[in-house]
């Protein structure tokens, strides 16, 4: 399974920084060894794939650094030539795997993610939206060869409802978004996704997959009418009983079983995966990254079922 990462360009932040930087080169050493897994650096993605889903104004202020105090407090990252390049090199990880997904039924970026970014600003340490602008930029190219629109279905299970990517997508019946997540935790403004279910402090296991099923359901009646293409599945580790930012009262196992209930539902309809890890803010970062090597295990798993029923 293809697996691409942005650790060309590490995020550099100031001491006692909220945001665990570390957790993608930790998660990447632990799993590199891995020999069904061929890991890859991501090539930057540049301004013109980013404007199919960013105002192209705001692509150039990033660049330029030419971003308010106020946008930059918003992003929660203090400008960097560092802090564009992984930015850039994120969305290109989102996009190289999701052509990879097209090819082999599931790949995954090792970081991504990056939910809260809307058009024309950056948010919740999201500068630029990797999912929208991968899918923007595969469904442009599949209209420029004449093949049919690519339906794509946003699977976000980050505890953080993924309002940037709501908004981006507002009245596009050609993307489906779904979001689970806290309803009383950030952002305290949220978008309309194509279907939300905001979930209760202190959700456990059973309560929070029963709520799964339902949305799955929902989402896959969509399918049956007109099928998806592409998904993109978010699979934060935040809604973890350790995260510092969650709220949430998910177990390590509960986790688990969340991300293969998702892979299991879109490997038996042969909808293509692109994995993004998404938020995880544990309080030992130890267990944040151990969620993320079962979730990239049950990712391996999955994509090696799709290749056996090839055969």
């Amino acid at each position: 399974m293809k697996a691409f990462h942005a650790d060309a360009a590490p995020l550099a932040l100031p001491p006692g920084h909220v945001f665990p930087a570390s957790k993608y080169r930790l998660l990447r050493t632990e799993v590199q060894t891995w020999p069904e897994l061929e890991i890859e650096g991501a090539s930057p993605a540049s301004d013109e794939v980013l404007g199919g889903a960013h105002d192209p104004a705001y692509v150039a202020a990033v660049a330029g650094n030419r971003l308010s105090a106020a946008e930059q407090r918003a992003i929660g990252f203090p400008w960097t030539e560092a802090m564009v390049e992984r930015a850039r090199r994120s969305v290109g990880a989102t996009l190289a795997a999701a052509r990879a997904a097209l090819a082999e039924g599931v790949a995954a970026n090792l970081a991504g993610g990056t939910h809260h970014a809307a058009a024309a600003r950056g948010s919740g340490y999201c500068v630029f939206n990797d999912v929208a602008v991968a899918t923007r930029r595969l469904q442009a190219e599949a209209a420029s060869i004449g093949a049919p629109p690519l339906r794509v279905a946003v699977i976000d299970l980050d505890v953080h409802q993924g309002d940037g990517t709501a908004s981006i997508f507002a009245g596009d019946p050609s993307v489906f978004t779904l979001s689970l997540h806290g309803a009383r935790n950030f952002p305290f403004r949220k978008a309309e996704s194509t279907l939300d279910v905001a979930l209760p402090d202190g959700c456990r296991d059973d309560e929070y997959l029963a709520a799964l099923d339902t949305a799955l359901d929902a989402v896959f009646h969509e399918h049956a009418a007109r099928p998806f293409g592409l998904a993109f599945y978010l699979a934060g580790a935040d809604p973890h009983e350790g995260d510092r930012l969650g709220r949430l009262k998910l177990s390590a196992d509960g986790l688990l079983a969340r991300d293969r209930t998702v892979l299991a539902a879109l490997g038996g309809r042969r909808i293509p995966c692109a994995l993004t890890m998404a938020g995880g803010y544990g309080r030992d970062i130890t267990v944040t990254v151990a969620i993320q090597v079962a979730t990239v295990g049950a990712a391996v798993d999955a994509w090696r079922q799709w290749k056996n029923a090839r055969r």
